[in-house]
């Protein structure tokens, strides 16, 4: 049986404000392991290792949950940490979006179970990965970025489409390819 590391995603566009938050984090000199701009996206659900005979199955769940959603505005908006300031895990950007993102999230996490892949234990909570904290190596200085960022407006952008993504981990960062677009 072969597998691939797999997730649903949205496509999100690396636009400059973006790239200079990218740019502010690094000359903190944090330890932040960064998201590459080419691989910047917003995770609807991570389904980790995948039977590849499940492909055309999960692209007609995709479908499913997107079946009466138009295309619909999103806006990145903010900044901050999970899981808190004192114990810096994840850097994020804020989305908002109504309330499509979660309603596309709760139907593929109910849908996917029939294919054995696990339910959510948290609701859905829409964040965009900016970079992974490795150590607390200038966090304050981290922190002030992050601060100082967290009411800019970064983008809007209309989704039009979800995919269905591969994920090759490599020394150098993950390689992303898509294996299938949905639109909406």
């Amino acid at each position: 049986m072969a597998t691939f590391r797999g997730f649903i995603a949205i496509e999100i566009q690396a636009v400059p404000p973006i790239i200079d938050f990218e740019k502010a984090i690094i000359k903190t000199g944090a330890d932040v392991k960064l998201v590459e701009p080419k691989n910047i996206h917003l995770t609807l659900k991570f389904l980790g290792e995948t039977d590849e005979n499940q492909i055309d199955t999960i692209e007609q769940i995709i479908k499913e949950s997107v079946t009466n959603i138009p295309p619909f505005p999103l806006m990145l908006k903010g900044t901050g940490v999970f899981p808190n300031e004192k114990y810096l895990k994840v850097i994020w950007i804020g989305i908002i979006s109504g309330d499509n993102l979660e309603k596309i999230a709760n139907s593929l996490d109910e849908k996917l179970v029939t294919l054995g892949f696990k339910k959510e234990q948290r609701s859905y909570s829409a964040h965009l990965t900016i970079g992974r904290v490795r150590t607390a190596k200038n966090k304050e200085q981290l922190l002030t970025v992050i601060k100082n960022h967290n009411e800019k407006e970064f983008l809007q952008q209309e989704i039009r489409s979800v995919t269905l993504k591969k994920s090759e981990l490599t020394p150098t960062g993950p390689i992303y390819t898509t294996l299938r677009e949905i639109p909406l």
